[in-house]
């Protein structure tokens, strides 16, 4: 990536999922407009199965749990949201040589394997399919929207999760697909916000940022952060 200026982070906490994408449209608008700089939202989710644009819902195999279930305008096929992963939605502009959708993804998934790499997880890709894997098991997933060169949606990466919610349905529409966490792999407890240190470190230093502006947790605030 060409470099980058401030990037504005945010620690959400728990947030629902429709206050995380109403909050999502509004920041990708004032991106949008200049009115706000590149800002990353962090965050965990209530329980909830996401469809993307023309996603098949015969991949949601069973709900027994009553998880709810939202469509959403990102790319991609049916993924969980739950306690214990961390979502990553950045919101930035692609600008110049960095308009390029596939290098973007690319981008997000070494930030997320370094990220790993410094909890001793030797993560990386599978041909012709995106997210992040290790050995078999995928770690991390990534449904992404951008209008007008500017991203939202993102990446869910699970650290802490309860992998279970995963049976029902086919993650991200591949067959056999058998998920993973940062926890099942190290055998220790790690947690969302540890890891979410670490991660947008990774995020700024693969995107080519020169500093990271830690902002709180209201749109008010992100919005103050940047101008």
């Amino acid at each position: 990536m060409d470099a980058r200026g401030a990037l504005t982070v945010a620690n959400l906490g728990v947030l629902d999922y429709d206050a995380a994408l109403a909050m999502q449209s509004e920041m990708l608008a004032a991106r949008i407009d200049g009115r706000v700089g590149d800002t990353m939202l962090m965050m965990e989710h209530p329980h909830v199965f996401t469809l993307g644009r023309g996603a098949d819902e015969g991949f949601i195999v069973s709900n027994t749990k009553t998880v709810p279930v939202r469509r959403v305008s990102r790319g991609g096929q049916v993924t969980y949201h739950g306690p214990g992963q961390l979502i990553g939605y950045p919101i930035l502009k692609l600008e110049g040589r960095d308009r390029d959708v596939t290098k973007y993804l690319r981008c997000l998934e070494t930030a997320m394997i370094d990220a790993l790499a410094k909890f001793g997880i030797d993560a990386g890709r599978r041909e012709k399919m995106t997210g992040v894997w290790v050995g078999g098991r995928k770690i991390a997933s990534i449904g992404i929207g951008i209008r007008r060169w500017t991203t939202w949606h993102g990446f869910a990466l699970n650290v802490s999760t309860d992998l279970s919610y995963f049976d029902s349905i086919v993650p991200c529409g591949i067959e056999g697909c058998r998920m993973t966490s940062v926890c099942e792999i190290t055998n220790r407890a790690v947690s969302v916000r540890e890891f979410a240190e670490t991660m947008r470190e990774s995020f700024a230093r693969v995107f080519n940022y020169d500093e990271i502006i830690l902002a709180g947790a209201s749109t008010p605030e992100l919005m103050a952060s940047d101008g």
